[in-house]
């Protein structure tokens, strides 16, 4: 209803201002509503949700509430999930992964076609991140990980070893055989930093193709995937931990048909000496990275997703950046380590506002886009 002009009288007692003091208010308090509720962080709604083990976590299908006949098409995505992780494993002997290492260095081997176009995509990322990424690192994983048992640091003559064996720039690809060959005894592949990512793209076709457009796939809850709107939300609220606290939230991200990964070393690492060793490696230097303390990196799969959050770990910030501006597809968050006397510090590559939501108690953190 339209309000009712003021007449003389009301406006020289007043009551016109009062009325206009009024309506503004109210215009005001709306307002600052509309704004509270726009900040806000998106929460999850109802969901059901299926889950199993594999790759030595968890892997759960989430969905929203709706026919049960969806729960058939999200059990066969999990049962994918142990095919695929007893195709790509390296703890299982019979698995093609390992097949592959046994043999390559020996003769050409032939390789399931989705599987070669995963490691033909290793090597890209490892082409597009100048080294940062690669899955030929297992010589200094196995180094590092003998060097935490003895409690002691690798030599520089250990390091230059393990690297002779890794590189995935130097081992061939046949495409018109779908053929590998390793160039040298010992080397091999790991794909511990893109195979659940791969897991959870491979899941999402077979969910798609069976009729299920919402859904949030994670694996291990540091790769996910999420496809559709979630209850009032255009995607999937996903909360990211405040690298120096876990039980904190950092930041709220609204997934939307998106992958996420997120890589650090906050949980994973061994102290020698007073100096802190992390496990992620830098496949060019053969030591552990340490720049960053956390990175989160949305991209269109969850393959390209893990990869890259491992990438932009070892590359660090400005590197990463430049590779966001590159590839608008892409976007992170990434944590600069902070040091002594520091405060944290979030650097937004590409995730706008509407998306990314920081958690109240890190309200006071630079926050640098």
């Amino acid at each position: 209803m339209d309000p009712v002009p003021p007449n003389r009288r009301d406006f020289l007692s007043g009551k016109a201002l009062q009325q206009q003091l009024a309506e503004a208010g109210g215009i005001l308090a709306d307002s600052l509503e509309d704004a509270e509720q726009l900040n806000k962080p998106p929460e999850c709604g109802p969901t059901v949700r299926l889950g199993k083990q594999a790759m030595a976590c968890d892997f759960d299908v989430i969905l929203n509430p709706g026919p049960a006949t969806r729960l058939d098409a999200a059990g066969m995505a999990l049962d994918l999930i142990d095919e695929l992780e007893d195709q790509l494993s390296v703890y299982r002997t019979e698995s093609e992964v390992s097949r592959l290492n046994t043999q390559a260095a020996e003769e050409w081997v032939e390789v399931e076609p989705r599987l070669f176009e995963l490691l033909m995509l290793a090597r890209q990322m490892s082409e597009a991140t100048a080294g940062g990424f690669d899955i030929t690192t297992g010589p200094l994983i196995a180094l590092w990980r003998r060097c935490k048992s003895e409690y002691r640091l690798p030599t520089t003559d250990e390091i230059l070893d393990s690297q002779q064996r890794s590189g995935i720039s130097r081992v061939q690809f046949d495409p018109e055989r779908r053929a590998i060959r390793f160039p040298t005894a010992g080397m091999e592949f790991n794909l511990g930093s893109i195979g659940k990512g791969y897991a959870l793209d491979r899941a999402a076709e077979l969910m798609v193709e069976q009729g299920v457009a919402e859904f949030l796939l994670h694996g291990g809850k540091s790769s996910l995937l999420a496809r559709g709107p979630h209850d009032r939300y255009l995607g999937w609220p996903i909360g990211i931990s405040n690298p120096l606290f876990p039980d904190k939230t950092l930041a709220t991200i609204l997934l939307v048909n998106a992958g996420l990964s997120t890589s650090g070393s906050n949980i994973q690492y061994f102290r020698l000496e007073g100096k802190r060793y992390g496990h992620i490696l830098d496949p060019r230097t053969g030591w552990p990275a340490d720049g960053l303390a956390s990175v989160t990196v949305l991209a269109p799969t969850a393959t390209i997703a893990e990869a890259l959050s491992t990438a932009f770990f070892v590359i660090g910030v400005e590197n990463a950046r430049a590779y966001c501006h590159n590839h608008p597809e892409i976007k992170a968050l990434l944590i600069p380590a902070p040091q002594p006397g520091q405060r944290l510090r979030i650097v937004n590559c590409g995730l706008p506002a509407n998306e990314l939501f920081l958690g109240e108690d890190v309200s006071h953190l630079d926050f640098t886009s």
